[in-house]
Parts: C-alpha cells; structure tokens; sequence
C-alpha cells in the first residue's frame, strides 16, 4: 500500500495544522478566564513554546548521543513536556491548574516539588547564555490565564499533535503563527503599537541588505517582526555549515521590555529556525549614552521605535542635558545613532539604520532640532522615504517617514522618495493595506537614483540653513491640473483667469471706496 510523504514522516498538513490550532482557540474560547485574542494567543504561544522545546530537545539528545558527547537538557524530568503533557488521559483538571500555577504542587511523578511555573523561572545557566536563561525570562513575564484544568488538557492535547520535528511543519507554522500574530495586532487597538506592516518590514531590510557576518540589531523589537525577515534574509546566503553557525550565534540581536511582545518574539524566531535568539527583556534605554563603546556597536539597526511614549526621569539621565526629551522616539534615535559601528573599527564604512519615525520628528524643533544637527553632521542621512497616510491604520493615523543613514561622514545630501498611493486609492486601510509590490518602483530607483515626479534631492546646507526642518515637500509633485485631460484642462484654465478677474475688479472698487 503507497504511503504519502506526510503519512512517512509524521508531517501534519497544512490544513491539519491550521484545524488544530483553531480547535484549540475555540476551547479557549470556553475558558471563563480568557478574555478575547489578547488572552488567547500567549496561552496557545507559551503552550507551544514548551512543545517546541521539548521536541528541540530530544533531536539535540540524540546527536550527543551518536557523537558520543555528554547531554544535559535544559529542563529536567518531571517538567519536559513528555513527562506531564505528551499522554492524552494525563494529568487534568485542579490538579494540571495547581501544577501549572502553584510555587508548590504534586508533581505528575507523584513526589512535591515547585510547580511548572516557578521551576521554569528559577532556570539559570551555568554561565550565561543558553537557553534556560532565555527560559526562565519568557516564564517570569508569562501568567496561565485559563482556570478550566479540563479545558487546558484538551488545549494541550490539541498542541500535542504538532510535530515540531519536522522541518516542513514548522515552516507551515511559522506562516500560521504569523497569521495570528496580525489577528492580535487587530485585537490590539491602540496597545497594538509595537507591530510594523509586514511589508514595510521587507522593503526596509531589502534595501538595507545585511550580509552574513554582520550583526543586526532591533533594540525596540516588539514580536521580533524586523529580526525574523533579516533572519531569512541571511539564511537565504548560508552556504556551509560556518555560515549557519555564523547566522545562529553571531546574527540577530533584539531588546524589548513588555512581557507579552517578548514572549511572542522568542517564539517567532525559534518557529523560523534561531535556536537560541538573543532578546534582552530589559529597557534598551536604560544604558547611559556615553557608556556605549565600540563593543557594543553593530553594524545594522532596523526598528519602529514606540511613537509618543515617555520615558522616567531615570531613563533621561542617561542622555546628555540638551537632548533630553519625553518623546520615546526621540531617546531611541540617539541611542541608534550611538549604537552603529564606527568607521575604521570593525567596519569599513561604519554601520547603517533604517528607522521608522512620525512626521513630527522631521520638523520637530528645540531638543529635536538639536539632535537632528548632530545626525546631520556626524551622519549621513542619506534617504528619506515619505510614507502616505493608512500604511500603520488603523493603529495609527500619524504619517510616518522611514529614515536610512550611516556613518560614512557628514550628510551632503538627502534623496526624498514619496510613496504613492496605487492607483485610484485615497488611502491604506486596514481591508487595504500596504503591500510589498508597492514598493517596486521605488526599489528600482533605490539602485539608479534620479529626480522625478516622487524623487527629489535637496543638500544638507539648505536643511541646516533651515533650522534643520526635514519636513521638505515635494517640489516636483504633479498639480491637479497636471492630471486632466486637455480639454477640461483648458476650461479650468478659463474658468481660473475668469475668478482672478473678478478679485482684481472687487479688490480696485475696495481701494475706490477708501479713497
């Protein structure tokens, strides 16, 4: 009897996959203690992430094993996923919640001990670095919201058929995932402003274009939407196993200090294949400015720093005294700024940044102007893309500008592209986004650059000279005469030289009458 290729290696399809998960989310959907998307998705994410983990693991096992080499699993009997998760009729009801939340429970071995929870948060490497650290730090920021013990077992049991072995299914899955991930930025509303159009995220790192064996960088990474697309970027130039060694331990750094975002970024890089991903769970302003030195640099950032939030007092002290600013935007520029490579130091021409900025920083001025001065002259800010209203709705109705720039010398002068809308369109919409097609033309001359219709250039001089306003218009742009065909053009024309009479004829019998 013939046997497909899913049926030979355990493979769940595509279809398969996507039912279980949404089995599992209607379960949940039963549970008193959830309370929409916003609730669901981390519980369906941190019971994954202990799935994912533990078939990681047993594929780690089994090559120290055939290499002959010592194995110590990052998480030990009885709190693999197999030990209490893997059989269907296993531990459930207030005994699986007790489990899960309690400091202390009966463990499903029988014995006492600490509960699920607090053993994974009290997880700590030997020396630093490894995957319990990254462990214990996605468990202290996560909270078992459901309070049905039967309904989590059948939750679990749902999980439990992913086979997290499979490369085909965790790519599947990562597509599924990333699905759900823009189902809670839908959710989210206003809290959703952490997620950045996926399309913006790959134009950004195309034409950024990092290469394998530098390090990139996201310090505001929210649900890791800009690391898992360079991520792919990179792998798609590994040739040799150095190369992947290079991609997994030397690539991807992040920072992002919510609790939920974190969690869910660990598990979109780990479903896209970063085994270890280095995520710092803390403030990433929380250095002070002039303490970041040259090992600390990298050589690309890419980011969508949080628009309009303030930062405590503390946090300020850690920028100079006049450039201290409540805008959040604006702290995490400087600390880009300081945080790309420097020419001559590991890098020929010095790092490079592609960064997402609200209009309000182009002509922003005091503080703002002041650390625009120092981007200017100690920068180039080489382009400017102008985004159109809608690319972040409905989220945000802020316009929005993505700023590139290195470290190669001071600006001389600033390419402006503006984006168009497609045809016939007002605006982005949320049934309308933004797509990664729309991009091509501006991708074409991104490579051969030349003024146009949307292109245009403008020196660094006439900026400065200009208080450093940024919020240039563009002086090409088409009139809405330009559009009509000729006919109505002429009428208009007419119609236009008609009314400028009629002002001059009202104007002289104004100046009449005061004479």
């Amino acid at each position: 009897m013939a046997i497909n290729r899913a049926q030979r290696v355990g493979v769940t399809t595509a279809q398969q996959l996507g039912g279980l998960v949404k089995s599992a989310r209607d379960i949940m959907r039963k549970d008193k203690g959830l309370n929409g998307d916003l609730d669901r998705l981390p519980m369906l994410t941190w019971v994954m992430f202990l799935k994912f983990l533990d078939d990681m693991e047993q594929i780690r096992e089994q090559k120290a094993v055939l290499a002959g080499k010592k194995f110590r699993p990052a998480i030990e009997p009885p709190y693999r996923w197999r030990d209490w998760a893997a059989r269907e009729d296993g531990i459930t009801g207030d005994e699986l919640i007790a489990f899960i939340n309690n400091d202390e429970a009966r463990r499903p071995d029988g014995t006492k001990g600490p509960g699920l929870f607090a053993y994974l948060r009290g997880l700590q490497s030997d020396n630093g670095g490894d995957r319990r650290d990254v462990i214990a730090t996605v468990f202290r920021g996560t909270i078992n919201r459901m309070i049905n013990g039967y309904l989590l077992r059948d939750v679990i049991n749902k999980v439990g058929g992913i086979h997290f072995t499979s490369s085909e299914e965790i790519h599947t899955l990562g597509h599924l995932y990333e699905s759900m991930l823009k189902e809670m930025r839908d959710a989210a509303g206003d809290s959703g402003e952490f997620y950045t159009p996926r399309p913006v995220v790959q134009f950004m790192v195309k034409v950024t274009d990092p290469k394998l064996g530098e390090t990139v960088m996201d310090p505001a990474c929210g649900t890791g939407g800009f690391l898992v697309e360079t991520y792919l970027h990179l792998a798609a130039q590994c040739k040799t196993v150095e190369h992947h060694r290079i991609l997994q331990t030397a690539s991807i750094i992040g920072g992002e200090a919510k609790s939920l975002p974190y969690l869910l970024c660990q598990m979109n890089l780990l479903l896209h294949g970063l085994e270890s991903p280095r995520i710092d769970p803390l403030n990433s302003l929380r250095h002070p400015l002039n303490e970041i030195g040259d090992k600390d640099r990298v050589d690309v950032i890419l980011t969508n720093p949080p628009f309009g939030g303030e930062e405590e007092r503390g946090i300020l002290g850690n920028f100079p005294e006049d450039k201290q600013a409540s805008e959040t935007t604006l702290l995490f520029l400087q600390l880009i700024m300081r945080k790309l490579k420097r020419p001559g130091r590991g890098s020929d021409k010095g790092g490079r940044a592609g960064v997402v900025v609200p209009n309000g920083t182009l002509f922003g001025d005091g503080v703002c102007a002041r650390i625009k001065e120092e981007l200017l002259t100690s920068f180039n800010l080489h382009t400017v893309i102008r985004l159109p209203n809608g690319v972040f709705a409905p989220y945000t109705g802020i316009p929005t500008n993505l700023l590139f720039f290195d470290r190669s010398g001071p600006t001389k002068d600033i390419w402006y592209y503006e984006h168009p809308l497609p045809e016939g369109r007002k605006n982005y919409s949320k049934t309308n986004p933004i797509q990664f097609d729309d991009f091509a033309d501006c991708i074409i001359w991104w490579k051969k650059r030349k003024e146009n219709k949307r292109a245009w250039k403008v020196s660094a001089k006439t900026v400065i000279e200009g208080g450093y306003n940024l919020d240039i218009k563009n002086p090409n742009a088409l009139t809405d005469l330009e559009h009509l065909p000729p006919e109505q053009l002429v009428t208009s024309i007419l119609q236009k030289e008609a009314r400028i009479i009629e002002l001059v004829k009202e104007i002289e019998g104004l100046l009449r009458t005061k004479s």
